[in-house]
């Protein structure tokens, strides 16, 4: 282990003793819940996957303790109060499998969303909150909870907590005094503007979360944990509003100053530990960090809380590098190392890591699209690098007892994966590649700095293609002929898009947004991005980084409307981004012509003409079909994967290659 040796030493919350200091990072445990407020086999599966791969300790998903004075739609989560009998059923049979791996687990606990309540889970009623404020996503106006529905939630917390006790959980997280659910918003006066005995004061902010350790301990004894998520800063301008990394502004929620003061009072009340994050459903880039935040983003407040209590802290936040989470361990930012999307990514993070296996770490490339977007969406936790997560029985590899001859023509994701997949059931797979590396359109999206990780999942291809000792062939363009002559028993045509091209003129600089990135193509100090797509955006945000006056043209009402639904922990922040960089957007605008140095653009308000040096087209990508096209009637056993059957992302890619080649 050498220098990561501090990892995988033993820790302890009260007597509760951890085997290293990794955890999981609590995650929606959407699509993970039965019928009954239960854990579904899935859930079951996906957890015990994580212990089985060395997680020293779980930190379920959300689960919710009340489901009258707020609706949930169950099953959306677990429940814990719902039906115990099925609820200590099932969750039973999860902790021993994962108290099997020597790993304790921890139920997350929720009081409720509140006014951040995701729409589609509102149910009949109107959402509730501390005090008649606006929601944060609908144009309505919250309902503030009487005292006696204070009370009701709190008595369901211990309930909850005492039912997991009885189920094998070994404590519980309370879910929180954070990111703006319904516990924060009573401790931030932004929300709270009660006069009775749970508003004014801070202490009286704090009640809510007083009572329910009080309550939990006296259920279930003062030795079994109780964790809380904090945050010790908000980063809310307004309401709706969040700030932005480096940007000044003045916290209209929790500020650092009443974060010391409030994490004091916290651990004075009860709570054992403190899982330190940052942010709230206002700037819930900061909760839930896209690519555009840099790494170790909660390291500053995990360190400020560690100096402020006498407590264990948790700290998540981009920590998948094992240098740097053991550098936080041994300068004492905090105790434990939380990891969340990592392990949606790589079930087996820790145990390779231990086994000196980092190369073999599948990276995490922070898109939230197979995690925070499905569930946004499709309330499915998922992962787009990884699509055995949260359906680990029903992908498990099928071993194959007849070995094929796998052609794979193409070594973008869709074509390595397959090959990856094919190999491990024990298929022969080839893979041919008409440039000189593996990666495709990768290469290209990963050179801005806040991409580095689509680089890190290419190398990580790269180097599984080896281990596997699948033949790669580079530079060797595929055409009918090699393929009627190879005897394959399969065809993979996995040859993904160009960027599509139109002319603004004779002579006119224009390029495309990959030609710019991978340095194809010169890009001078003044540049126009045509299509506000994500391609375009990125390619803008990274130019004006460089130092580039940019501009977007884009001919839709608004950017990114055709790549959506993402996740909008990553949307908005990018749509923030931009001006806060100086990129100038134009929007319903349509490029025209380019003449002597400038760009002219048609948008609602009139004629543009926007002086330029560059133009750069981010105007989508066309699929490139044609030897799939004239061989599918020669070729038995022929499948068209990625971008060349239709032009998608990195998660749909993978997916369909993983299901495919799965099936081969």
């Amino acid at each position: 282990m050498g220098n990561y040796d501090c990892l995988f030493s033993p820790f302890a919350i009260l007597e509760t003793q951890i085997k290293n200091r990794f955890a999981m990072a609590p995650m929606g445990p959407l699509g993970l819940g039965d019928a009954q407020g239960g854990f579904n086999q899935r859930g079951i599966d996906y957890y015990t996957a994580r212990a089985r791969g060395g997680t020293g300790l779980i930190i379920t998903g959300v689960t919710f303790v009340d489901n009258q004075v707020e609706e949930h739609g169950m099953p959306n989560c677990p429940s814990p109060t719902y039906n115990p009998v099925q609820f200590v059923r099932t969750a039973r049979e999860m902790t021993e499998r994962v108290h099997a791996y020597d790993a304790r687990i921890f139920l997350q606990m929720s009081g409720g969303f509140g006014r951040v309540t995701i729409p589609t889970n509102l149910g009949e009623y109107p959402p509730v909150a501390p005090s008649p404020i606006q929601h944060r996503w609908l144009d309505k106006v919250c309902r503030p909870l009487t005292v006696e529905e204070i009370r009701t939630i709190v008595r369901q917390f211990g309930e909850g907590a005492y039912n997991a006790q009885r189920a094998g959980f070994d404590g519980v997280e309370i879910h929180a005094v954070h990111e703006g659910y319904l516990l924060d918003q009573f401790a931030i006066s932004l929300f709270n503007h009660r006069t009775d005995q749970y508003g004014g004061s801070l202490e009286n902010r704090l009640r809510f979360a007083r009572e329910v350790v009080e309550e939990i301990k006296s259920r279930c004894g003062s030795r079994f944990p109780v964790v809380l998520r904090y945050s010790p800063k908000s980063f809310i301008k307004a309401l709706r509003e969040g700030a932005l990394p480096g940007e000044q502004f003045t916290e209209r929620g929790r500020d650092l100053d009443e974060g010391v003061e409030a994490a004091k009072l916290l651990v004075s009340y009860g709570y054992d530990a403190l899982d330190v994050d940052v942010g709230s459903y206002d700037s819930w880039w900061w909760s839930h960090p896209p690519m555009y935040q840099e790494k170790g983003l909660y390291m500053p407040y995990a360190r400020l809380m560690k100096e402020t209590v006498d407590v264990p802290i948790l700290c998540a936040g981009r920590m998948d590098d094992p240098e740097r989470a053991a550098g936080a361990i041994r300068d004492g930012v905090c105790d434990i190392v939380s990891l969340g999307r990592p392990l949606l990514a790589d079930p087996n993070y820790v145990n390779k890591l231990r086994a000196g296996q980092t190369a073999q770490i599948r990276p995490c490339i922070s898109c939230q699209e197979g995690c925070m977007g499905r569930v946004q969406e499709y309330s499915m936790l998922n992962c787009a690098v990884n699509p055995q997560a949260g359906r680990e029985r029903v992908t498990d590899y099928r071993p194959v007892l007849r070995p094929k001859r796998v052609l794979i023509i193409g070594g973008g994701v869709a074509g390595c994966e397959a090959a990856r997949v094919l190999a491990e059931r024990g298929h022969r797979p080839e893979l041919f590649e008409r440039g000189g590396r593996l990666g495709g359109n990768l290469l290209a999206a990963g050179v801005p700095s806040f991409k580095e990780d689509d680089l890190a999942l290419v190398r990580w291809y790269e180097q599984e293609l080896q281990r596997l000792e699948i033949p790669v062939h580079l530079n060797s363009p595929v055409d009918a002929d090699l393929v009627r002559k190879g005897g394959y028993d399969a065809v993979i045509a996995a040859t993904g898009s160009t960027p599509k091209k139109f002319s603004l003129g004779e002579g006119a600089p224009v390029c495309t947004a990959s030609d710019v990135l991978l340095g194809a193509a010169p890009c001078g100090a003044r540049a126009v991005v045509i299509g506000g797509g994500l391609v375009g955006c990125e390619t803008a945000l990274w130019l004006a980084q460089e130092g580039k006056q940019v501009t977007i043209v884009e001919t839709l009402d608004r950017l990114m409307a055709v790549n959506r639904p993402l996740c909008h922990a990553n949307s908005e922040m990018l749509e923030r981004l931009l001006p806060f960089h100086r990129v100038e957007i134009l929007t319903s605008a349509q490029a025209e012509a380019y003449q002597d140095g400038s760009l002219r653009v048609r948008t609602l308000e009139g004629e543009r003409v926007l002086p330029c040096d560059t133009v750069i087209l981010a105007v989508g990508f066309q699929r490139e079909d044609s030897l799939y096209r004239s061989l599918r009637d020669e070729v038995p056993e022929l499948y068209l994967l990625g971008d060349a059957r239709k032009v998608a992302n990195v998660m749909y890619a993978i997916w369909d290659a993983f299901e495919v080649a799965n099936h081969i």
